[in-house]
């Protein structure tokens, strides 16, 4: 089955032709901004070769390369432990205990509508008052992990329910406990359907560790705002990070399409498979 199916209704035919006509309207609208932009810049002088120099020697490269290093140290932790939590949190809305179903609900519901710029400020300032002082680097960390451990939830919950009922029973038949064969039959297959999306995820919550510069954590957007502040090249900066940061996604954009193309390629191949053979008629 498609991920996105499994979070989703595939799109009709008319629906399927708004969205290229949408998509064509919207690139055509981007580079004509885009045009207008390198105009104004050309006009200013901010395309001269000598401003743009800088960006060409190794030590410029470095920082900003450090700073990205810092940028990836703290998604893959927030990555971690929002997906553990939503691993959790998923198992437990999908449990028949309702002390474990409600409050994994409330979880969900209340998160998902918090901004994680908030959970920031939260962190940031009230926490210290309570004598809670985290170190730099988790004031960061811990608000992404607890605002995206929500969303890794529903995402890891359409992968449960995608999964057969007979899975578990299954399971539950050869005298495993319901933990048992959630962990061990039911999770393993629901993770693999959702994976694409969990690149989708993974890719948003690396743009959000833009937001360390609020804490000034030395992330990749907050290196760049001390280096425009330095060299006083603040378009020319400011730019580059803007590029930085589009081959990335985009690298993990064509990741998450090269695993849902495969997984819909498997499933194709296991419905043929699974098609009941035909049995020959005897003859009289």
């Amino acid at each position: 089955m498609s991920t996105s199916r499994l979070l989703f209704d595939e799109p009709g035919p008319r629906a399927r032709r708004r969205i290229r006509i949408t998509t064509a309207l919207t690139l055509l609208a981007g580079a004509v901004l885009v045009a207008l932009a390198l105009r104004q810049f050309a006009e200013n002088g901010q395309l001269a070769a000598d401003r743009w120099r800088p960006y060409g020697t190794w030590p410029m490269w470095r920082y900003l390369l450090e700073g990205l290093r810092s940028t990836v140290q703290a998604a893959v932790v927030a990555i971690a432990l929002a997906a553990a939590a939503g691993i959790a949190l998923a198992l437990g809305r999908t449990s028949p205990s309702r002390w474990l179903r409600l409050p994994s609900a409330a979880y969900v519901e209340i998160v998902r509508t918090i901004p994680a710029l908030l959970l920031v400020y939260v962190v940031l300032f009230a926490l210290p008052k309570y004598g809670i002082d985290l170190p730099l680097f988790w004031k960061l960390v811990v608000p992404l992990a607890v605002s995206n451990a929500a969303a890794f939830a529903e995402i890891f919950r359409a992968g449960l329910r995608s999964v057969e009922r007979g899975q578990l029973e299954a399971g539950l038949a050869l005298g495993l406990t319901r933990a048992r064969a959630m962990r061990l039959i039911v999770l393993p297959q629901a993770a693999r359907r959702v994976l694409p999306s969990l690149v989708s995820q993974s890719a948003g919550l690396l743009k959000d560790t833009s937001l360390g510069f609020v804490v000034s954590y030395s992330e990749l957007l907050y290196s760049g705002k001390v280096l425009a502040n330095y060299n006083h090249l603040l378009i020319q900066t400011y730019l580059v990070i803007a590029l930085i940061y589009l081959v990335i996604n985009a690298s993990l954009a064509k990741l998450a399409r090269t695993l849902e193309a495969r997984q819909r390629t498997r499933a194709s191949r296991g419905a043929r498979g699974a098609a009941p053979a035909t049995v020959p008629t005897a003859q009289p």
